[in-house]
């Protein structure tokens, strides 16, 4: 059914798309998580060429509540200056949070995105992989009420070492393949 033109729909919806958001929030991290300035850089420019297929910006915002990812319209940028005094429809930036867990109000649909990818991994690489992905699902919907492809290096690190050996009761199949479960799980997400 069409939206009708007094429905208040989100615009930045419709202006950035919901994978595009993922994939900057994504590249954000992992550029926060480089060891490498070089592969941080590669990650940055990465998503400044993605976002400007849209005419979107990237800024991290660090304060004292902790850093934000903010994606903003290019147009909005003077002089290297953003003026939000100047703005007249300031809902079209899209804020993400980069401490801390996600929003638990929207557990379900992380949850949906996180079991869809699991499935995919399943399906293209049996089930050992399908069982690792599912857990993992579970361990950054239930802890962290995020998206899994948008794991931090250390959400990974805390997943195998912590949470995989005492919570998902694993095979010595699985145990023997879990990294490469995970990096499935990303692949997964790309596609």
């Amino acid at each position: 059914m069409p939206e009708s033109e007094s429905d208040d729909t989100d615009d930045a919806d419709a202006e950035l798309p919901e994978s595009t958001v993922e994939r900057a929030e994504r590249l954000t991290r992992l550029a926060r998580d480089a060891v490498d300035d070089s592969e941080a850089a590669a990650y940055r420019e990465e998503r400044a060429e993605l976002l400007a297929d849209h005419d979107f910006r990237a800024r991290v915002r660090d304060d004292d509540t902790g850093a934000t990812l903010v994606l903003h319209p290019a147009e909005w940028k003077e002089d290297g200056t953003i003026r939000p005094e100047r703005i007249e429809d300031t809902t079209r930036a899209v804020e993400i949070s980069l401490s801390g867990p996600g929003d638990p109000d929207e557990w379900d649909d992380v949850d949906e995105h996180n079991r869809e990818l699991a499935a995919r991994v399943r399906e293209t690489h049996g089930d050992v992989h399908g069982d690792n992905a599912a857990a993992f699902a579970d361990f950054m919907g239930n802890h962290y009420a995020r998206p899994m492809d948008a794991a931090t290096s250390g959400e990974v690190e805390e997943f195998l070492d912590e949470y995989f050996p005492r919570n998902a009761w694993p095979s010595e199949k699985q145990r023997a393949v879990v990294e490469e479960s995970i990096d499935l799980v990303f692949e997964a997400a790309d596609e």
